[in-house]
């Protein structure tokens, strides 16, 4: 069961990927990512209620939450923080750039990961996961030379920055969940950080309102709420199946990479994205790097 639920959730993360992009097609990306805030928000909203009323709607299940001191709430403001900023750049990113592009981009964060944990952590990589390092590193190389055939350049493209940074700060999220999750549930953490996420973004809109009156107007897609509907199931069902005691983490994780397929392939069919055959080659690279990987850290 565990394996239906991993298989589920990197489905989902394919399809939170294109809601995305239909979402911001001409549209205002700030108000997009409150809206997306929002119901996020709302979703987890029960769980909230249910932890600091003490209510017990939740009870013996991994909604059921407890109510955390102080510090908690500011190790999740600070995550909370850190992944709006990598929103921000990856849906401004993926707003002008082809999905075909950003998803492989955006698959290659375990690499950052790694980098930054054995910098950060003094973690070694062995063999295998310097592999899988060099394997990824070879296929953004080749993402860049397919770039260039769509006029779309690494190294001046700001919109390729903005892919990057947003996968810096992607990484650097996931750095940070080894510290605060020691301690912390991950229910708890998933909750709250939308909540605080929504109280930034909110803050943001109203001055982008105030300083950018002719900014890009916003229109209603019903691809907004699926963002935040495909998201939440997709962590759900990440944690139900982390929750069976036969499951492994190692595995879930990486199946949850195979998400870029998803997002490829509909990029590919949906979006009628070009110059598929040299993507495709890339995503084969990237695959086996992070298969590589997997192997490596078992």
């Amino acid at each position: 069961m565990w394996l239906i639920l991993a298989f589920t959730s990197a489905a989902l993360l394919g399809l939170y990927d294109v809601a995305k992009k239909q979402a911001v097609k001409n549209n205002a990306v700030p108000t997009v990512l409150l809206l997306n805030t929002l119901f996020s928000s709302l979703l987890f909203l029960p769980v909230i209620i249910s932890s600091e009323c003490d209510l017990g709607w939740f009870g013996a299940t991994i909604f059921d939450v407890e109510p955390q001191p102080l510090r908690s709430h500011l190790l999740i403001i600070l995550k909370s923080a850190i992944v709006l900023s990598s929103w921000i750049f990856g849906y401004f990113g993926i707003k002008h750039l082809p999905l075909t592009l950003v998803g492989p981009i955006n698959a290659t964060r375990p690499v950052l990961v790694l980098v930054g944990a054995m910098l950060l952590f003094g973690e070694r990589l062995n063999t295998l996961q310097w592999i899988g390092v060099l394997l990824a590193l070879v296929s953004i190389f080749m993402l860049s030379r397919a770039g260039k055939k769509e006029g779309i350049d690494f190294t001046h493209n700001r919109w390729i920055l903005c892919v990057a940074a947003a996968a810096i700060l992607g990484a650097a999220s996931g750095l940070y969940d080894r510290y605060i999750m020691q301690e912390l549930e991950p229910l708890f953490v998933q909750s709250w950080y939308n909540i605080y996420q929504l109280t930034m973004m909110a803050i943001a809109v109203m001055l982008i309102h105030l300083l950018q009156p002719n900014r890009t107007p916003f229109h209603w897609s019903w691809a907004i709420p699926l963002i935040s509907l495909f998201l939440s199931a997709a962590d759900l069902a990440y944690f139900v199946a982390l929750s069976n005691q036969e499951a492994m983490i190692s595995v879930v994780s990486m199946i949850r990479r195979g998400s870029v397929v998803v997002s490829f392939a509909c990029g590919a069919m949906l979006f009628r994205e070009k110059n598929l055959r040299a993507k495709a080659i890339d995503l084969i690279f990237i695959l086996a790097g992070m298969i590589f990987l997997w192997l490596g850290s078992r």
